[in-house]
């Protein structure tokens, strides 16, 4: 991945669609979040490659294992990795394991760093329904912490569920990021992305990411136009190399998110480290760059 080439890296999108047409979502689930977001396709791997090719950017692409809570089984973590490293070039792998999976998981975890080249791993506390300081999950952390990985937390309202009687199951108390500061208090070394703006929580994370060296934030789900004026602030400086590209893809395209993100009140000096150079850093892409 030669990234000075790179426009931008996009931090969050999603594979919600497998090679043999396996969905990331049940069909009930899925349905809540086309109404919620708008209908929207879904793109195979390699469709998203050359998406983010055509555009000269990079993307972090992964999805959400919530079996436990959901019964529905996940797409298989090896499979994202070997399409994305087909497409090397923008396509940047990370994991996604229930925490439930106990021993297993820790496993997995270790497999898919050192076997797989997978850079982090996502969890949506919300539809996964723990806390993210439960200690179930500490296991978990421990190994992604030991390997040099990144953990990537939902955090904030989702469009999971919504609308459907009783958010079909989804307890959003489970994604305040303050449930998140407890595991950067216990795992200092392991770095962490709040993803979204963390409706309703959001003074709560940028406290969180100004007070932990390690947490970052990134500004995925949402069009910018609705940005917060406290987190543009924060954005602009307390904030401004700790702060990511995110689109959310397939739901929000990047086209969208960087139109409306041209007309926000960034100083011109943030933009590019928001855009690329706050993820080629905590990605360790620089290396890369030649």
């Amino acid at each position: 991945m030669n990234v000075e080439e790179l426009t931008a890296i996009d931090v969050h999108t999603h594979a919600e669609i497998s090679k043999d047409g396996h969905t990331s979502l049940s069909p009930e689930l899925f349905g809540a979040s086309a109404e919620y977001f708008g209908s929207h396709e879904r793109p195979t791997i390699e469709q998203m490659a050359a998406y983010y090719r055509e555009r000269r950017m990079a993307a972090v692409v992964f999805t959400v294992d919530a079996e436990h809570a959901t019964g529905h089984p996940r797409i298989a973590n090896e499979e994202i990795a070997e399409s994305c490293a087909a497409h090397a070039d923008v396509l940047i792998p990370f994991g996604s394991i229930d925490p439930h999976k106990g021993r297993a998981g820790v496993r997995e975890a270790r497999r898919l760093v050192e076997e797989y080249g997978v850079r982090g791993f996502k969890f949506h506390p919300s539809i996964q329904g723990f806390d993210p300081n439960d200690r179930l999950a500490y296991p978990l952390y421990e190994a992604i912490e030991e390997l040099g990985a990144i953990a990537l937390f939902h955090t904030g309202q989702t469009g999971i569920g919504a609308g459907v009687p009783g958010g079909a199951g989804v307890r959003l108390r489970h994604s305040n990021p303050m449930l998140v500061d407890d595991v950067a208090v216990d795992f200092p070394h392991m770095k962490i992305i709040l993803a979204h703006p963390s409706f309703p929580w959001q003074d709560e994370a940028l406290a969180v990411a100004t007070h932990k060296p390690s947490v970052y934030i990134d500004l995925s789900g949402w069009s910018p136009k609705y940005f917060p004026p406290q987190l543009v602030r924060y954005a602009n400086t307390l904030l401004k190399d700790k702060v990511l590209f995110g689109s959310d893809y397939p739901v929000i395209t990047p086209d969208r998110w960087l139109k409306d993100f041209a007309a926000l009140d960034i100083k011109p000096e943030v933009r590019p480290k928001i855009l690329k150079d706050n993820a080629a850093r905590l990605l360790g892409l620089k290396e890369s760059a030649a």
